[in-house]
């Protein structure tokens, strides 16, 4: 793809829309242009200390326990390639293509701030590697994030240069052939680059993302699902009502409760009891559904800030600072990536736990107020949706486990060098099965929630909520008597992970509103976790 239809990236400006645009699309990836003139001021400058007498770390030494040793110029080239080799010590399943192409793009913002020394070869390198598509292989275990993803980023950096693996046109290739196959040349690296490579919270902070837009694209489809199950338990909407939510100010509660209310107008079944209704009150599964879901849809707005400032930083160490100083901090550490983690691993674990509670509602009788037994027409010749049921159940206490957070877990690393770090990577690593099984959830949800409003025909639910029926029937026929139904369920996870659900109701659904970033040029427009 030519530049001309490039997404060009500001580095300190960039949005989430951006890096979700990044995720979900293949299209090219580079830097504005005007930060060429400060990288290139800060590889000069590289130059000149690695030229020199002075020791400064990373530059002329060695690294972590092993600072101390002097390395002299004509062996700090081999100094950053035996860096890169003998950091590649990843393991466990590979990352996904998209995850990698968040990788290489944050790590293109990073080295857009001019702070890192290294060539703009190499910038232009990683931006033809994103072009045209050459993936290389990162096994997703190895960082306990700090002092830098390393494990993982070394494999991104060996294929730069040549080693390693990578995928290309669809198959795996050494690093060198799949770079020849896309038109590329590798790159000897200089002074620092490979440290600047490696050092960093790339890895951590895109697995992160991933996490968050999977996880709040889930989030929209559960207040759909949600709706559909209140309708189809002929629950109450008069805990919608505005002015309850906005007595209590939290804003995700009252985007929650105003996406209800417009999902359900117009329904014949809510209508058909708002006179008479012998329940005082809901179970708090469908009557709390904005207090819980508007605080999930809060905590993921607020990881999202973290994130996005992430995203736009500066974070391998030592860093070429603007009065040509070279100092060694430590942003290299993820602590705010992990906390970030964490809370987007309790933001899902809880949608599913409430969205699981609504799911065991509609298929006992004793709570559905008049719907069959596991929502079949004829319970106990057939068995319905028990096990659908036992199966959300399943899911749910999985990410319940997972959910523990995973940035109290330091360890100490490299001689004690690395004393404390923060376990980003993989607290950002398990969102993506975490954020799976969620889909699986809210797919269950949407099926027995369709059977459920069917049931109570000849009263039809809102229009808003039909558009999602008639998807849902599309890939998954009304149940009437027991059929092969694994097939169902994981269609109806696909049609929450494509957001085929929401894509009709977008329009009454919260947006993932960042405020602006007070370090960002241009202010931030509202974001919608949308495919289109």
């Amino acid at each position: 793809m030519s530049d001309d239809t490039a997404l060009i990236l500001v580095p300190g400006s960039v949005t989430l829309d951006d890096l979700r645009d990044i995720y979900l699309t293949d299209h090219s990836v580079i830097l504005d242009r005007a930060c060429q003139p400060q990288v290139e001021a800060s590889a000069q400058r590289v130059a000149e200390v690695a030229a020199g007498d002075a020791a400064v770390y990373g530059i002329n030494t060695g690294f972590g326990k092993l600072a101390s040793v002097r390395i002299p110029p004509e062996d700090v080239a081999t100094l950053q390639r035996n860096l890169i080799l003998s950091h590649c010590c990843g393991v466990g399943d590979r990352l996904p293509n998209q995850v990698v192409r968040l990788i290489m793009a944050i790590k293109l913002i990073s080295l857009g701030r001019g702070a890192s020394g290294v060539r703009w070869s190499l910038v232009e390198l990683l931006e033809g590697m994103l072009a045209r598509g050459v993936y290389p292989v990162i096994p997703g275990q190895g960082s306990v994030g700090a002092s830098g993803d390393l494990a993982p980023l070394a494999h991104m950096a060996a294929v730069m240069m040549g080693e390693g693996e990578a995928e290309y046109d669809g198959h795996i290739l050494p690093g060198g052939e799949a770079l020849r196959a896309a038109g590329l040349s590798p790159i000897a690296l200089a002074a620092k680059e490979g440290l600047a490579l490696i050092n960093g919270t790339q890895v951590s902070t895109a697995l992160a993302l991933a996490g968050l837009f999977r996880a709040w694209w889930a989030g929209l489809n559960a207040l759909v699902t949600g709706a559909m199950s209140t309708d189809a338990a002929m629950g109450s909407s008069a805990p919608f009502h505005e002015e309850i939510h906005l007595l209590r100010g939290q804003p995700g509660q009252i985007a929650a409760g105003q996406a209800l209310r417009k999902l359900l107008e117009g329904s014949l079944i809510r209508d058909s009891h708002l006179d008479g209704d012998e329940r005082v009150q809901d179970p708090y599964c469908l009557r709390c559904q904005p207090q819980v879901m508007g605080a999930a849809l809060d905590v993921l707005r607020q990881a999202g800030e973290t994130l996005q400032r992430e995203a736009n930083a500066a974070t391998d160490n030592p860093l070429v600072l603007t009065d040509g100083s070279i100092i060694s901090g430590g942003n290299f550490h993820a602590e705010p990536v992990a906390f970030a983690a964490d809370m987007i691993a309790m933001a899902v674990s809880e949608i599913g736990a409430v969205t699981q509670r609504r799911i065991a509602l509609l298929v006992d009788p004793a709570l559905s107020f008049g719907l069959p037994a596991f929502l079949t027409p004829k319970p106990g010749l057939n068995s319905g949706f028990m096990i659908a049921e036992v199966t959300s159940a399943a899911l749910m206490s999985e990410n319940k486990q997972r959910s523990h957070p995973a940035s109290v877990d330091s360890t100490p690393t490299s001689a004690n060098q690395e004393d404390h770090v923060s376990m980003a990577c993989h607290g950002a690593r398990r969102l993506w099965d975490m954020t799976t099984n969620l889909e699986r959830i809210v797919g269950i949800e949407a099926l027995c929630a369709a059977q459920g409003v069917e049931l109570r025909a000849p009263l039809r639910t809102s229009p808003r909520l039909q558009k999602a029926i008639d998807i849902i029937r599309q890939v998954s026929p009304t149940l009437q008597e027991d059929r092969y139904l694994a097939p169902d369920l994981e269609a109806a996870a696909q049609l929450v992970h494509t957001g085929a659900l929401i894509i009709p109701v977008i329009d009454v659904l919260p947006s993932l509103a960042i405020h602006v970033n007070e370090h960002m040029a241009d202010p931030l427009e509202k974001f919608d976790d949308g495919l289109g």
